[in-house]
C-alpha cells in the first residue's frame, strides 16, 4: 500500500526547505522531491551569502513580511545551533534620486525603521574602502546583514526530517496533476507516482516548465558571483568592519557586495544586480569570460578601487524573474490545493523564512494572514 502524503514539495531549495520544515512542524505528513542532491549550486540557493535587509526600496509592502523573516530567522538558528544570518551593516549608494536610496528611504519612512544619512565625505570617512562621487549618498541600516543559503537549505532540511518529513533526492518530476474536483493531487518522478492532498510547487528557475499554465512570463537569467582579493589586504573588508551594500552607480547599473567571511575568507563578494543574460536551466553557460571580469573591474575602480585586486573565481546562478520583479506566492488560480511560490527575481532569499511559514498556511488552511496581495499571480490578467 503506497503511503498518502499531505502535502508534496517540488524542490527543496530555499523556499521549499523552509516550507518542509514549517510543515512538518505542524504535524503534515510531508514528501519532498529534489531533483540535485541537499543544498546543490545548480540554481539560486549557493555562493555563501544572500543579502538581508530592511528598508527595502523595492516597495514598502515587503516590509513586514522582513521583520517577521528576522524572528523566523532567530528560530531556525536556536533550532539547529547554526548562525545563518550575520548582521553586518549596510549602505544603500547612490545618487538621492536613484531607487536604492530614494526607494529605501521611503520603506524606512513608511514603517519608522532607524536609519542614517551619510553624505559622500561621511561614507569616505566612515567605510575608507568605497571611493564614493560627490553627488553619492548613502541611507545606512544597521541591521542590514546576510544570510548563509547552503547553510540555510542544510538546517531547515535537517529540522524538517526531525519532525518526520520525507525527503528524496536526486529525483527528477516528470509531471504533476491536480484533480479537477480540488481535492488531491499527483506527481510522477523518474522513481514513480505520488499522492498527496495539497502541492506547493517551489523549483527555482524549473518553475516555468511546471507552471505553463500560471499564466505568468517566467524568464531564467545567468548571473555571476565574482569574488576578488582586496589590494591592500583583507582585513578592512571583514565582517565586522565592512557592510554589505548595494551600490547604484552614476549610470543607473546596480552591484551588490558583502564582506569576506567563511569559506571565501581570502576575498570579498561583488555581483551586478540586473545585468544577466536569459538562459535555462539547460543551456546556462556555467564558464566566466574574462570580458565579464573586466565590466566589473570598471566599476570596482570607480566605486571600490581597494577591491581590484587579484580575482579569485566566480559563480554562476540564475534568477527567475517576473514581468514586473515581484514574487508570485500564492494558491494557484485554477487548482486550490496547489500553492506556488516562483520569481523571486533575484531579491527572495532573505524572504525563505517566512515564504515557508506562508506556504505552509496556504496549503493548511487556505489563507494567510501575512500580506501577499503583491504577489498573486492574477495581477498579470490586467496588463
Amino acid at each position: 500500500m503506497s503511503t498518502h502524503y499531505d502535502v508534496i514539495i517540488i524542490g527543496l531549495g530555499a523556499m521549499g526547505s523552509t516550507a518542509a520544515y514549517q510543515l512538518a512542524k505542524k504535524g503534515q505528513r510531508v514528501l519532498g522531491i529534489e531533483q540535485f542532491g541537499p543544498a546543490h549550486d545548480q540554481g539560486s540557493s549557493h555562493g555563501g551569502s544572500r543579502i538581508i535587509r530592511q528598508s527595502y526600496f523595492e516597495d514598502p509592502a515587503y516590509v513586514p513580511l522582513l521583520l517577521r523573516a528576522y524572528e523566523l530567522w532567530d528560530e531556525i538558528e536556536r533550532e539547529s545551533g547554526n548562525e545563518i544570518l550575520t548582521i553586518t551593516g549596510g549602505l544603500m549608494l547612490g545618487p538621492l534620486e536613484s531607487l536604492t536610496v530614494s526607494g529605501s528611504i521611503d520603506s524606512a519612512k513608511r514603517w519608522n525603521l532607524p536609519y542614517e544619512i551619510l553624505e559622500a565625505n561621511d561614507i569616505l570617512k566612515r567605510f575608507p574602502m568605497f571611493s564614493p562621487s560627490p553627488q553619492t549618498i548613502a541611507l545606512y541600516e544597521e541591521k542590514a546583514g546576510f544570510v548563509r543559503p547552503e547553510l540555510s537549505v542544510y538546517s531547515h532540511l535537517l529540522q524538517a526530517e526531525k519532525y518526520g518529513a520525507e525527503l528524496r533526492f536526486f529525483e527528477e518530476v516528470q509531471s504533476w496533476e491536480a484533480h479537477p474536483s480540488g481535492e488531491g493531487v499527483r506527481v510522477v518522478t523518474t522513481n514513480g507516482t505520488y499522492e498527496a492532498g495539497k502541492i506547493i510547487i517551489s523549483a527555482g528557475a524549473w518553475a516555468p516548465q511546471l507552471l505553463k499554465e500560471l499564466g505568468v512570463n517566467l524568464q531564467v537569467e545567468r548571473h555571476i558571483q565574482m569574488f576578488f582579493e582586496p589590494t591592500q589586504g583583507i582585513d578592512s573588508f571583514r565582517v565586522g568592519k565592512h557592510p554589505i551594500y548595494i551600490w547604484e552607480a552614476d549610470d543607473n547599473v546596480q552591484l551588490y557586495g558583502f564582506p569576506s567571511h567563511g569559506l571565501h575568507a581570502e576575498g570579498a563578494k561583488i555581483a551586478f544586480f540586473r545585468k544577466g543574460k536569459l538562459c535555462t536551466p539547460e543551456s546556462i553557460d556555467r564558464n566566466i569570460y574574462e570580458e565579464e571580469v573586466e565590466m566589473m573591474r570598471e566599476y570596482l575602480a570607480q566605486g571600490i578601487p581597494q577591491l581590484n585586486g587579484r580575482f579569485l573565481q566566480g559563480k554562476t546562478c540564475m534568477y527567475t524573474n517576473t514581468p514586473d520583479e515581484h514574487f508570485v506566492v500564492s494558491l494557484h488560480p485554477n487548482h486550490p490545493q496547489v500553492a506556488v511560490a516562483a520569481g523571486f527575481s533575484g531579491h527572495g532569499f532573505k524572504f525563505a523564512s517566512v515564504v515557508g511559514e506562508i506556504l505552509s498556511d496556504l496549503v493548511i488552511k487556505g489563507e494567510t494572514d501575512h500580506p501577499i496581495d503583491l504577489f498573486s499571480p492574477k495581477r498579470f490578467i490586467y496588463q
